[in-house]
């Protein structure tokens, strides 16, 4: 041990870690890309037809592969319906802005909570509470606000809501793409808006408070101290926040499945799910594999980012 370099000690401690990984996700990922490269088993006991290669992947990003599928795996047009009637449509709409909201109000209660005031402690708990709901809660409780004779926030075509004449949404939001992941997204940002929150506000309370005080005797405004030592000293937290947050989001299921169901709103994992109940086992895992290589393209972009983020490497 003694004798190991510094980069072999790290990488001696990293080695448990490495393992697990390489147990409970290389594994995995690998044995689904496997099973992707056979044909659904049509019939008899087997779980899996004959060997096709990446016919499975030919078939679904051409969306041949639909008659297996509840909805298309990319859109089959560029106007608003077929972009949301498509599992990656619906899933990139509610990744980008789903995370955007709540990244930028997560950090404005960052702002907020890093103050010193009375009932601050109080603030933060409320702040939690959403993020405490169960997903399965969540849903139920969106699904009744917005369950036409029940929910006070639609109405019907003699008694409309403000949503309503506003335009906004529909008297049956719930059986509408459209309607339905926006009733989704503002569930999942009302949830996680307190975790990205969390997460900046420790990144916050990390930096060295000196430096305020340094720039309040220099002169400098509120405005500048945001803008030369808040912002810069926060931006790789609010990266990994948000690596965090669109990893999750690609991944959505539970809340689309408790509120409107995947057959109004598909998403990749509901596609995922769908099939794999169907024992349509090629085509679950090709989708699952698809997903997991968009999640990794996402999460290298993310990297490089935080690599400039941090001044590199």
């Amino acid at each position: 041990m003694e004798n190991l370099s510094e980069t072999a000690f790290a990488y001696f401690l990293l080695a448990p870690a490495l393992l697990l990984l390489l147990v409970i996700a290389i594994y995995p990922l690998l044995t689904t890309f496997g099973m992707s490269l056979f044909a659904d088993a049509i019939s008899g006991s087997a779980s899996l037809g004959e060997f096709v290669g990446i016919q499975n992947y030919v078939e679904l990003l051409t969306n041949q592969k639909s008659y297996a599928l509840p909805a298309p795996f990319l859109p089959t047009s560029l106007t608003v319906g077929g972009i949301v009637s498509s599992a990656l449509g619906v899933t990139l709409i509610f990744t980008i802005v789903s995370v955007f909201f709540e990244t930028i109000i997560g950090f404005a209660q960052a702002l907020v909570l890093d103050q010193d005031f009375r009932g601050r402690r109080w603030i933060r708990v409320a702040i939690i509470i959403p993020w405490a709901v169960p997903i399965v809660i969540q849903g139920m409780i969106f699904f009744l606000l917005f369950q036409p004779g029940i929910g006070f926030l639609v109405g019907t075509s003699q008694n409309p809501s403000l949503l309503n004449q506003l335009g906004i949404i529909g008297t049956t939001p719930l059986v509408n793409t459209i309607d339905s992941l926006l009733i989704i997204t503002v569930a999942d940002v009302w949830k996680t808006t307190a975790f990205m929150a969390l997460l900046i506000l420790a990144g916050m309370q990390s930096i060295d408070r000196s430096l305020y005080d340094v720039a309040r005797v220099s002169g400098a405004s509120p405005w500048q101290q945001f803008k030369l030592i808040t912002f810069p000293l926060i931006l790789p937290t609010i990266m990994v926040a948000m690596l965090f947050r669109t990893i999750a989001a690609m991944r959505v299921y539970g809340i689309i499945e408790t509120t409107t169901g995947c057959q109004t709103v598909p998403s990749l994992s509901c596609l995922v799910v769908s099939s794999f109940s169907s024992r349509t086992y090629g085509t679950a895992a090709t989708v699952a594999f698809v997903t997991a290589a968009i999640i990794g393209v996402v999460v290298s972009i993310y990297i490089v980012k935080f690599a400039d983020a941090e001044g590199g490497f």
